[in-house]
C-alpha cells in the first residue's frame, strides 16, 4: 500500500476544475503579467498556459508553481497540447508576431490572422462554452478575426480594447487634478491605437463634468493643455517600449480586472472592444471599444454614451479605418 493510500481514504473522485478555469495563450511578457495578476489577485486559482516554446513554457509554469504556498491553492498547468485548456471559462490570447521594420499594418494583421487560425479553433474545440478575450495587437482587428474564426456569439468574443487606455487617461487626469485615479471618471473609446477617441464631454469628478467647470477644456482655446493628456495616452505605450523594451504590468492588471468582471458575473462597466455595428450610426461590421457591461455571459450590455458631433465623427473615422483593413484580410 502506497503512502497516499495509507494516509488518505478516497471517498469520491476530485473535480478537475472549479468552474473558473482560465487559459492564457502565449507566455511572453504580456501573457505572464496576465497570469501573475490573475493569480496574485485571486481572480482564478486554475490556470492553463499554452505556448510553442517548450522550455520557456515549462520554466514559467515551474516558477509560478514554486510560489503556490503564497497563492490560494493554485493549480497551474502548461502544455503545447491544447487539451490542457479543456473546460476553460475564459481564454485569454496574448500570442502573436511583432511588426517588422517597414512592415505595413495590413501585412502585420494578416500574419497575426494566420496565427489566430491555428489558435482559435483549438480553444473552441476544447472549451465550446468559453469566452474569448483577445489581447494580441492590433487588438480590434484580431478580435474581429477571432469572432469570425470561432463561430461564437458576439457577446462571447471580447477585445481588451481601450480598457488600459482609459486607465492611463484617468491616471494622467489625476496627476493634473491632484485626485486619486479611482475618483477620476472618463473613457477612451474607439480604436486601441492612434485613432482612439477621448470622450471629454463625459469626463467628471463626483458627477461634476469638467466641461461644466471649464468649457474650454481640450478645445483649441484651452490654455491649460488638457488636449495633451490624450496625446500622452496614445504615446504612453511607445514611451514605455522605448524605455524598457516592452509593456506588460499595466496590461496584466487591466486583463485581471476584465477577468474578474467575467468570472464573478460582476456586471461592471469597462471599455472593451465589441461588435459595434448599429451603435452611434455605424454600419460597418467592426469591433471597437465602447463602455460595456461585463458578466458571466461576456458583454451583456453596451452603454448608450452621449457623444458630441466631434466625438461621433472621430469614432466613425475609427470604424472606417477598421473596415478598410478588414476588406483585405484573408480569413
Amino acid at each position: 500500500m502506497s503512502t497516499v493510500d495509507k494516509l488518505l481514504r478516497n471517498v469520491i473522485s476530485k473535480d478537475e476544475t472549479n468552474g473558473n478555469k482560465v487559459t492564457i495563450v502565449g507566455v511572453g511578457q504580456v501573457g505572464m503579467a496576465c497570469a501573475f495578476s490573475i493569480l496574485t489577485q485571486g481572480v482564478s486559482n486554475d490556470i492553463a498556459l499554452i505556448d510553442m516554446m517548450e522550455d520557456k513554457l515549462k520554466g514559467e509554469m515551474m516558477d509560478l508553481q514554486h510560489g503556490s504556498t503564497f497563492l490560494r491553492n493554485a493549480k497551474i498547468r502548461a502544455s503545447k497540447d491544447y487539451s490542457v485548456t479543456a473546460g476553460s471559462k475564459l481564454c485569454i490570447v496574448t500570442a502573436g508576431v511583432r511588426q517588422r521594420e517597414g512592415e505595413s499594418r495590413l501585412d502585420l494583421v494578416q500574419r497575426n490572422t494566420d496565427v489566430m487560425k491555428f489558435i482559435i479553433p483549438k480553444l473552441v474545440k476544447y472549451s465550446p462554452n468559453t469566452i474569448l478575450l483577445i489581447v494580441s495587437n492590433p487588438v480590434d482587428l484580431l478580435t474581429y478575426v477571432a469572432w469570425k474564426l470561432s463561430g461564437l456569439p458576439k457577446n462571447r468574443v471580447i477585445g481588451s480594447g481601450t480598457n488600459l487606455d482609459s486607465s492611463r487617461f484617468r491616471f494622467l487626469m489625476s496627476e493634473k487634478l491632484g485626485i486619486a485615479p479611482t475618483s477620476c471618471h472618463g473613457f477612451i473609446i474607439g480604436e486601441h491605437g492612434d485613432s482612439s477617441v477621448p470622450v471629454w464631454s463625459g469626463v467628471n469628478i463626483a458627477g461634476v463634468r469638467l466641461r461644466d467647470v471649464n468649457p474650454k477644456i481640450a478645445t483649441e482655446i484651452d490654455d491649460e493643455g488638457w488636449a495633451a493628456v490624450h496625446e500622452q495616452v496614445v504615446q504612453s505605450a511607445y514611451e514605455v517600449i522605448k524605455l524598457k523594451g516592452y509593456t506588460s504590468w499595466a496590461i496584466g492588471l487591466s486583463i485581471a480586472s476584465l477577468a474578474h468582471a467575467i468570472l464573478t458575473n460582476a456586471s461592471s462597466v469597462h471599455a472593451v472592444s465589441t461588435l459595434i455595428k448599429g451603435e452611434h450610426g455605424i454600419e460597418h461590421e467592426v469591433f471597437l471599444s465602447l463602455p460595456c457591461v461585463l458578466g458571466a455571459a461576456g458583454v451583456t450590455d453596451i452603454v448608450r454614451q452621449p457623444l458630441t458631433d466631434v466625438e461621433l465623427k472621430a469614432l466613425n473615422k475609427s470604424a472606417e479605418l477598421m473596415a478598410n483593413v478588414q476588406e483585405e484580410l484573408k480569413l
